[in-house]
């Protein structure tokens, strides 16, 4: 077997990406596609925990871009990321793969509530842990969730999965002449405003010594391969 080049990562999945080419909600083929990955590296014996977003659902900037509450808006977003966490542990389930959900928000009925001992616990004894909720308070985004979440469980990594191969100087889906960086440091990420994390969210991991990789979440096995020392990504790290 590969030995994995990380023990412990967090990987960050988009709400987006669970849609795949629908306009709204979950593709759960694209979902069981994007566990398939998931457990290809938790074979490798690698502790996961997973933060998911939930712009596929609701966007809480969307309620206070038409004049509404931007509190009660993420509370609408946050509420989002857990539908999202119970389909991606539904489709690590089915394939066999021993998950559980962690809510920033109480909601025993549904879900067990975040907290770093129980991560951790979870985790060593060798199950998935998705973090729903984000941050649990409003104003941060599921990316600074991310990043909050890595430092805490101590993860070697985050892995930021996007709609592309790595970071660009711009968006090369509408620049043909975007370049495509190899490794930045979290500073460069910073200075240059590359929109692959936002600032909070890359100033944690800085500040916790934890590099970001980013990569294809749609690439099938691309996670796999990175773990195992190749496969096409760009690496921020602090040098």
């Amino acid at each position: 077997m590969t030995k994995p080049i990380f023990n412990r990562v967090l990987l960050k999945v988009s709400g987006e990406a669970l849609m795949g080419d629908q306009g709204f909600g979950i593709d759960v083929n694209v979902a069981d596609r994007i566990a398939s990955d998931i457990a290809q590296v938790r074979s490798m014996g690698v502790e996961i925990g997973i933060v998911v977003g939930g712009g596929n659902i609701f966007r809480g900037v969307a309620v206070a871009s038409k004049g509404g509450e931007r509190v009660t808006g993420d509370h609408m977003g946050m509420l989002g990321t857990v539908i999202n966490a119970l389909a991606l542990a539904t489709s690590l389930r089915k394939m066999q793969v021993d998950t559980v959900v962690l809510s920033a928000i109480a909601m025993p009925e549904i879900c067990q509530s975040f907290s770093q001992r129980a991560t951790r616990s979870h985790m060593e004894a060798g199950r998935v842990v998705i973090f729903a909720g984000g941050t649990g308070n409003p104003f941060f985004t599921t990316d600074s969730a991310a990043a909050l979440r890595a430092a805490e469980i101590g993860a070697e990594a985050i892995f930021k999965g996007t709609q592309v191969d790595g970071i660009y100087s711009a968006d090369p889906k509408k620049d043909p002449n975007a370049i495509r960086f190899d490794a930045l440091t979290h500073q460069q990420v910073l200075e240059r405003g590359l929109q692959v994390m936002d600032v909070a969210a890359v100033a944690v991991a800085r500040e916790n010594y934890i590099p970001i990789i980013v990569f294809s979440i749609h690439e099938r096995g691309g996670f796999g391969q990175i773990m195992a020392g190749g496969g096409r990504k760009t690496i921020v790290t602090e040098e």
